[in-house]
């Protein structure tokens, strides 16, 4: 299972970014796929998931502003999408796609991380 995240780079405060997460696989064989992200001097925390069924959840400090939305794009293939606003500089971190593909070990997978830096 391969994720290539993309998207990030910089903006002003109260701007917006789309990152998005290209999967190698569908989207109807993943259980959970979601958005991580690390500040520098931080552990990774979790910034919103989704199950197959559409269960949606966010991390506190981003809820409202922030939306998961995933997209199969063909059989085998999916794009899971982050989309970004009123952004504040406490949001700059590098962000990690994640899925998690019970049918393929080691089951939990990771893309390679994307920038944002929001500037105040």
């Amino acid at each position: 299972v391969q994720l290539q995240a993309s998207g990030g780079g910089l903006v002003q405060a109260g701007g917006s970014l789309r990152l998005s997460c290209a999967i190698s696989r569908s989207v109807f064989s993943i259980e959970v796929m979601g958005w991580y992200r690390q500040a520098p001097g931080e552990q990774r925390e979790l910034v919103a998931t989704m199950t197959w069924r559409g269960s949606a959840n966010y991390a506190g400090s981003v809820g409202g502003r922030f939306t998961i939305s995933p997209i199969s794009r063909d059989n085998d293939k999916s794009t899971v999408y982050l989309q970004m606003n009123s952004l504040k500089p406490e949001d700059t971190a590098v962000y990690y796609c994640y899925v998690n593909v019970p049918q393929v070990y080691p089951y939990d997978y990771w893309g390679q991380g994307t920038q944002v830096t929001v500037s105040s």
